[in-house]
């Protein structure tokens, strides 16, 4: 008996699976570039034991809130608080400590998101709240009356703490102040740009190599000597503290508060106003 015949199966493809071992291998490539750039955070205690001093102090000045401050000096002195700026922390201020607190009583203290103090519940890192943190510090440790200083963001807190309390501010310090009109003039160093991309800043707060950050810092100051290995190491380390790069990030996303020249020109007490003349970020023209 005759049989039909059989008509040959056509062979499978082999790119579906030539495809998947090609995804499986880029993935795979992926992930481990991811893991050999991530930069992890490094632990609160390590960090505290390298960058806080006996000065240090951790103060609770609301529920989850913990400010790492310092409190140097004779405590009969005139007191001088110290405001650093952005992305910086109270060591920025440690040459003016040093030369002021045998005579006055200096109180300098990290901002949250920066140094050690960290991340906060609120998510607030406006300058607003930063006023309300600079008047809890003044409130805890008991300020009626002191001087205060401000340095680029910290100038911006500085004087807008001021106008919202004249009767504490005996004298005003600005250095390269931020809270003016943006000047045509400003240009922005590499970590201000970045922080300005959505998605390469959302790695940013997982991978963030130090050499980031050292050509972002060379980008801010003039004087390049400076930038030596150890002022490096303590920007991108304290960086990491757990919870720094993400609040940061928010920091950054917030909106930015609108000019406010009125409330400077309500300002009354003694003020000294410090710029460099190379300073990009803030150009000396946004004295005037």
């Amino acid at each position: 008996m005759a049989t039909a015949p059989v008509e040959p199966r056509p062979a499978k493809s082999r790119w579906p699976r030539r495809l998947a071992w090609g995804l499986a291998i880029i993935l795979l490539a992926f992930g481990i570039l991811f893991l050999a750039l991530r930069t992890p955070d490094i632990p609160v205690a390590e960090l505290r034991a390298k960058y806080g001093s006996p000065a240090s102090q951790y103060v609770t000045l609301a529920p989850g809130m913990q400010v790492h401050l310092r409190d140097e000096g004779p405590r009969d002195g005139f007191p001088i608080v110290l405001l650093h700026g952005s992305s910086a922390s109270l060591h920025t201020w440690e040459p003016w400590v040093s030369r002021l607190k045998d005579k006055y009583r200096v109180i300098s203290f990290d901002f949250p998101a920066h140094g050690l103090s960290g991340p906060i519940p609120s998510h607030d890192y406006s300058a607003q709240s930063y006023v309300d943190i600079t008047r809890k510090v003044a409130d805890h440790l008991g300020l009626t009356r002191f001087a205060l200083a401000g340095n680029s963001m910290g100038g911006g807190v500085a004087w807008r703490y001021t106008a919202a309390h004249p009767d504490k501010v005996a004298a005003l310090i600005l250095i390269d102040a931020s809270g003016q009109p943006k000047s045509a003039g400003a240009s922005r160093p590499l970590g201000f740009r970045i922080i300005g991309m959505p998605i390469v800043r959302d790695l940013a707060a997982i991978i963030t190599p130090r050499r980031m950050i050292e050509t972002s810092f060379k980008q801010t100051i003039s004087v390049q000597s400076i930038a030596t290995p150890a002022m490096i190491d303590r920007y991108w380390e304290l960086l990491r503290y757990p919870g720094n790069r993400k609040a940061t990030l928010e920091r950054f996303a917030a909106a930015r508060p609108a000019d406010d020249t009125a409330s400077l020109r309500t300002i009354t007490a003694p003020t000294l106003m410090l710029w460099g003349r190379e300073d990009h970020l803030i150009p000396v023209s946004s004295a005037a």
